[in-house]
């Protein structure tokens, strides 16, 4: 069974729980390795990332934490960052490479902040054609995959968070089925480790994690491997519906990792 989770976050960015509360219920659970995941910052919308100035404080706490509890658990400072964030890497021992935005005419539009603001950017921005929207947040992706520093490819299909049993368009039309693949084939290639991110479920959007069943299948097919994450912003989530999928991933025979490769490790 599956003891780490590597997608979190906590009050320094846009969690509910500091992390020594995660840490708490991390040991609780059992967890041999949690890591910690802040929103890297971003200076052109800082409503949920990390300041500079926190960015700073997170460190030092990871590693205050590092020393209480290092008997019992290890624990790791990693971020969240976005293909727009524009902080300082360092610090960080891995990072999730996330794609939250898409670019339209100079003007940067968020694909996750509720489903009002994402059916406004598909009608106002994009004129209703959503497969034009889809193309662009995976050209996005595709362009995550250029950084060398990236351990982890975070919630893949993101753009489907509003999007249950297709409520808003159709996943299975050829040009979205294009988009994703050709951004798949890409990252395929830094051969780092999709996240099956069940966060969506515990929150409530989806029923389902990211990525949609039949990327997964194109992706395992295709020798890439997989890594659980909760994308946790509150202790009660960790490994949210861990057991499901990694029963799901071993079933298929997919690769499943146990942590990402670390920076220094790369070195």
């Amino acid at each position: 069974m599956i003891r780490t989770d590597f997608h979190t976050h906590t009050v320094f960015c846009d969690g509910k729980c500091t992390p020594e509360e995660m840490v708490q219920a991390a040991l609780k659970k059992g967890l041999e390795a949690l890591g910690f995941s802040g929103h890297a910052y971003t200076s052109f919308d800082d409503d949920f990332c990390m300041s500079e100035e926190k960015t700073a404080a997170y460190i030092r706490e990871i590693g205050r934490l590092k020393e209480k509890y290092g008997d019992r658990i290890r624990l790791y400072c990693g971020t969240e960052w976005d293909l727009y964030s524009d902080g300082s890497r360092e610090g960080f021992e891995y990072i999730i490479g996330s794609v939250h935005y898409v670019e339209r005419e100079g003007k940067r539009y968020s694909v996750d902040e509720s489903p009002e603001s994402f059916r406004h950017i598909a009608e106002a921005v994009y004129n209703g054609d959503y497969m034009s929207f889809a193309e662009d947040y995976f050209a996005n992706v595709e362009r995550l995959a250029e950084d060398p520093d990236i351990s982890i490819v975070g919630h893949f299909d993101l753009i489907t968070k509003f999007n249950e049993e297709n409520a808003l368009f159709d996943t299975s039309a050829p040009r979205y089925k294009a988009a994703w693949q050709h951004a798949a084939d890409k990252m395929l290639q830094k051969e780092i480790p999709f996240e099956i991110n069940t966060g969506a479920i515990s929150r409530g959007y989806r029923t389902e994690a990211y990525p949609a069943v039949d990327i997964i299948d194109y992706i395992g097919i295709r020798g890439g491997s997989f890594i659980l994450s909760s994308d946790s912003h509150s202790a009660s989530t960790l490994c949210a519906d861990f057991e499901r999928y990694e029963a799901f991933l071993r079933e298929r025979g997919y690769r499943l990792c146990s942590r990402p490769e670390m920076r220094a490790e790369r070195k």
